[in-house]
């Protein structure tokens, strides 16, 4: 079918966005960094992984919705920014509530851990937050977090595309217009 005449365009994908696959790595490492260094019986430990979680499931979500409501697109992308600054936050009280490092954005340190991931063919398994110290492991997921700016520009993508294609209760209309113009 024509795309062009199609009521209910192409969506889904999400599994292909640089941002999606950076919130799913953030979520994976954070539950092992949780189970290394957070009291499992403490509600940080859940608040966390749930955060992280919230990230990737919300991406996801909003992307299959998209076919039917940008509205919705656009809300569950903003809820997935809003859930990994929440689990940003807790890293930062992590580190600074033991006393520890937390590293600028422009530290060596820092600029090798966004080096080493800004490519879709890094691999995390050779950077183990397994084998890593706390203040190390709080670091490095602290600036794949801080990768959530990839959210901030796909919101402004889809902000450009919702004012320039419009949204389905605006296709549904068109279509059915142009329906009864035929004869």
């Amino acid at each position: 079918m024509n795309n062009q005449h199609s009521l209910i365009p192409p969506h889904g994908g999400y599994r292909k966005l640089r941002s999606f696959q950076t919130a799913q790595l953030v979520y994976d490492l954070t539950v092992v960094f949780c189970n290394r260094f957070v009291d499992k019986r403490s509600r940080t430990h859940d608040q966390m992984i749930q955060a992280a979680r919230s990230g990737v499931q919300n991406i996801a979500e909003g992307s299959m919705a998209s076919a039917t409501s940008k509205k919705t697109e656009l809300k569950l992308t903003g809820v997935a920014r809003a859930s990994l600054e929440e689990l940003l936050l807790d890293y930062e009280d992590f580190l600074r509530q033991r006393g520890l490092r937390l590293w600028d954005k422009n530290f060596p340190e820092a600029l090798a851990v966004r080096k080493a991931f800004s490519s879709d063919k890094s691999d995390p398994s050779d950077r183990s937050i397994s084998t890593a110290t706390s203040e190390v492991a709080a670091n490095t997921l602290i600036c794949l977090i801080q990768a959530s700016y990839l959210l901030c520009r796909q919101l402004q993508k889809l902000e450009e595309q919702f004012l320039t294609a419009g949204g389905f209760t605006e296709r549904l209309y068109q279509q059915r217009q142009a329906a009864r113009r035929k004869p």
